[in-house]
């Protein structure tokens, strides 16, 4: 189950698990693009689903158990990046990026995690950023968001691990390559860029870790990133 199926990211996740063998339950609100990568990749199947509506996102989740099956894997990709400065930053909107990076994280782990423990285990993996370290001045209605995901992720860890559940998360601290970012920051050479399907792959891979050597956290970044 990918959650926050968007063009670049979550479209290459969906892309890495089908073509792992695995049947992929795709979680966006945008049903066009749903459609066009159910056409694309095999065995996948769309479901148009706002994350952050608690109602819905049982319904949703039941729907996706009864027509493939419990999920073994859930990724969430679901993510909301207001920028603006402390003073500028009105309080739904901070709400909104709660609601989105972190309430969503809530429903969906809630909904998941019964079925995984019924099947002996599975992977949670959490898709996050640099803000999720730190608070940069233009990331006031942001930053805050994305720390309080990585400390709820690290929570279900210590929680679910010993039950079984692998809970990770994904710090890319990069410019992920897709169009708009190409455009915004079009002086800016090759390198520069995260390639999605370069994140999808340690995704892959940190979902399938044995479980004698877990990781919790790991962190991305192109080769010529400063850090």
């Amino acid at each position: 189950m990918v959650a926050g199926v968007g063009p670049g990211t979550g479209a290459a996740l969906s892309r890495r698990f089908a073509a792992g063998g695995y049947r992929v339950a795709m979680l966006a609100r945008d049903t066009e693009r749903l459609a066009a990568l159910e056409r694309e990749i095999d065995g996948s199947r769309g479901y148009g689903v706002d994350v952050t509506d608690a109602a819905r996102v049982k319904e949703v989740l039941e729907r996706i158990h009864s027509d493939m099956g419990p999920a073994r894997v859930l990724v969430h990709n679901a993510v909301s990046g207001h920028f603006g400065e402390f003073l500028d930053v009105g309080p739904d909107i901070l709400e909104h990026t709660f609601r989105t990076n972190v309430l969503s994280l809530l429903l969906l782990g809630q909904a998941v995690v019964p079925h995984m423990l019924a099947g002996g285990g599975g992977a949670i993996v959490v898709t996050g950023n640099t803000s999720a370290w730190r608070g940069s001045a233009n990331f006031a209605a942001f930053a805050p968001s994305k720390a309080a995901q990585r400390i709820l992720a690290q929570s279900m860890a210590r929680s679910l691990g010993p039950k079984g559940i692998h809970v990770a998360y994904v710090v890319i601290d990069a410019v992920i390559d897709v169009p708009w970012t190409r455009q915004a920051f079009a002086s800016k050479p090759d390198e520069f860029f995260a390639r999605p399907d370069a994140i999808a792959e340690t995704v892959y891979l940190v979902a399938h870790q044995d479980r004698s050597a877990w990781t919790f956290e790991v962190d991305l970044r192109p080769f010529g990133e400063k850090w």
